[in-house]
């Protein structure tokens, strides 16, 4: 057996420090009201390529899917200017709609998926100009020699309102199950694997309408729906509450290859900070509203650990 290690990463915020005239990053330059020098953007490449080293122990995650990545130039950094060049890393990210200019990425090590494939998927809104991340769809062989085909999400968020905003979320819910049922008519053998902040919960709409399928064989698995079953009060926290807003869904031949307990929130004490208001715990951030703090991300990671049959 061949231990297929998956890991996802909403990492808050990673821009370069170069201004996009295209997007709005204006906050994230050495002269914007953030500060964000080359000494606090190296540092948060370190950082987080730590977290990721840190997930990986003896043997580093096959697939890490990371959300809030600005562009290429980001990932070559991280992948060149960090321990993370020691590993057989390259990286697809996608070149999307978000007006911030943040996009959705994946790291994959080559030894263990053999990428076929990579594409980003514009997300069509009901709503008149809406704009957000574009989904990006990865493939590539494993060591069964099966594709996997790879989807990360970072749906719109709920800043203007829960209830305001769930129309969007769906709308992109709904590109996620045409996108699965799609794959499960052209694939031979469909092994699939979502992953992404949802900015939902497990128990809300938009999970459902990505999780159901008229037909059984096609559903898919949320590995991170039973809060019981976790080892963490959730990935995200806010206003006092933490969510499991960062999720994976499988397809069932990969339902069945999860390794028993190895579905887990990771949260070392690294990671996280005092919480004062509640004597508890909260996630580590880089900023503190527009206060440099050195942290990490305002999200903590997941990762699920898989065993793959050996080809004879």
């Amino acid at each position: 057996m061949q231990s297929f290690q998956v890991m996802f990463y909403n990492v808050e915020n990673l821009f370069d420090t170069a201004d996009d005239p295209v997007t709005n990053d204006q906050e994230f330059l050495p002269g914007g009201v953030r500060k964000w020098t080359p000494k606090r953007y190296n540092e948060r490449l370190r950082q987080t390529a730590k977290v990721i080293t840190a997930v990986g122990k003896w043997d580093m995650p096959a697939i890490v899917g990371l959300c809030e990545v600005e562009n290429d130039t980001v990932l070559t950094h991280l992948l060149n200017r960090t321990p993370l060049n020691e590993h057989r890393y390259r990286y697809c990210i996608t070149r999307g709609n978000d007006p911030r200019g943040i996009n959705n990425a994946l790291l994959y090590r080559y030894d263990r998926f053999e990428l076929l494939g990579q594409r980003s998927v514009r997300i069509r809104f009901t709503r008149k100009g809406k704009r957000s991340r574009d989904i990006l769809h990865v493939w590539g062989r494993v060591v069964t020699g099966d594709t996997l085909d790879v989807l990360v999400c970072h749906f719109p968020s709920r800043s203007a309102g829960k209830k305001k905003t769930e129309p969007d979320r769906i709308d992109a819910a709904l590109c996620v199950r045409r996108l699965c049922d799609s794959l499960y008519n052209v694939r031979h053998r469909t092994h699939i694997l979502v992953m992404g902040d949802f900015n939902d919960t497990p128990a809300d709409e938009s999970i459902a309408v990505m999780t159901h399928a008229a037909k059984p064989e096609r559903r898919l698995t949320n590995l991170f729906a039973d809060k019981e079953t976790l080892n963490f009060a959730g990935s995200h926290k806010y206003n006092d509450e933490w969510s499991q807003l960062d999720q994976m869904l499988v397809s069932l031949p990969w339902k069945a290859r999860l390794k028993e307990g190895g579905v887990q929130i990771f949260a070392p004490s690294f990671l996280l900070t005092e919480d004062k208001r509640q004597s508890n715990k909260r996630p580590r951030r880089t900023y503190q509203g527009y206060t440099y703090k050195g942290g990490f991300s305002d999200h903590l990671p997941i990762v699920a650990e898989f065993f793959l049959p050996l080809p004879e």
